[in-house]
């Protein structure tokens, strides 16, 4: 895990200074981390009005001081995403940072994937928000610095697919929650992969290529083992690297013998990892992006989807920052 790990962001509009957990909170200074808060003094409202005249956005937490905070943030960000005076902007940025505290969590601790319920309540407030706003993507997008993409990926992919979903089929709500915990959860698998892996920053060898291609179905074995996860939900994690050509993986599905919402899902999951910063590479910009999907996934993506794909996504002719 890199050591920016070590610390998880949280917006200064989450914090309420009567009900915020008393934990310690730091300023990030450069690459370094400069504490602002220790635990035992009380936030203020003064010290949020000075934040704010200093343009401090975000404050940050050691991760092993994180687990109050989410439960706070979780059991508040609906309350969080109603305040009319907050920018839509800004509700973006604090979606995504609940949620991807979400997904780091089960990262390092895999126990979580049984509070299925957790993750629908996050995935109820995605949709809510990204049916509510129509640039709602590039807020969620726009929060991430690199070093949190195997995270916060997943929440955009989420994001992405309920919105493709919803644009294309009008699906009932229950369906597009499905849609959604599916999306968060596609890269569930890499938990079972080793983490020098996942963070080689060089070409991997043939052998680390098969161990990274084995996380489509562990991660499907474990959503089914563990129960309760619908058909639409364990057919994006199991399929999403399938390809319309036949060339993808696990089972080298071909055309729409590849489930529909793992089609959507992996286009979705190409999308956001090219206009994400990654370790090995930059991320470039929306437009160009769409681009190239289209100039080289003409063969492995349902030419359909990928064409309304391109609808929905770029839709906006003002081009957003890259993320990082």
């Amino acid at each position: 895990m890199p050591e920016l790990m070590n610390f998880r962001p949280v917006n200064t509009a989450c914090i309420d200074p009567d009900s915020f957990p008393p934990v310690a909170l730091y300023v990030k200074s450069g690459a370094n981390y400069v504490l602002y808060k220790p635990a035992d003094r009380t936030l203020t409202g003064q010290d949020l009005i000075r934040l704010d005249k200093n343009q401090v956005e975000t404050l940050y937490i050691k991760s092993d001081e994180m687990a109050p905070v989410a439960v706070f943030l979780e059991e508040t960000i609906g309350a969080i995403m109603a305040r009319e005076q907050l920018q839509p902007q800004i509700k973006g940025q604090i979606l995504a940072q609940v949620a991807m505290n979400y997904v780091m969590d089960l990262f390092t601790t895999p126990d979580n994937l049984t509070d299925l319920e957790r993750c629908r309540n996050l995935v109820r407030q995605l949709m809510q928000f990204i049916t509510q706003h129509r640039n709602a993507f590039d807020s969620l997008h726009a929060v991430i610095e690199h070093d949190y993409y195997t995270f916060v990926h997943s929440v955009q992919v989420a994001a992405l697919s309920m919105l493709v979903h919803a644009e294309i089929y009008k699906l009932p709500l229950y369906e597009l929650e499905d849609v959604g915990i599916g999306g968060i959860l596609h890269d569930v698998g890499m938990i079972f992969i080793p983490t020098n892996i996942l963070e080689k920053p060089d070409i991997l060898t043939n052998f680390e290529y098969t161990m990274i291609k084995r996380h489509a179905q562990r991660g499907y074995e474990c959503l089914r083992d563990l129960g309760g996860f619908s058909e639409i939900s364990l057919a994006a994690v199991r399929f999403h690297h399938e390809r319309y050509n036949g060339d993808g993986y696990p089972f080298n599905l071909k055309g729409d013998a590849i489930p529909r919402t793992a089609q959507i899902t992996a286009i979705c999951d190409v999308y956001s990892a090219l206009t994400s910063n990654r370790p090995y590479r930059c991320a470039i910009g929306k437009q160009e992006a769409l681009t190239l999907m289209e100039r080289e996934g003409s063969a492995i993506f349902n030419p359909n989807l990928l064409a309304r794909f391109k609808e929905i996504v770029g839709g906006s002719d003002q081009e957003q920052p890259a993320a990082g």
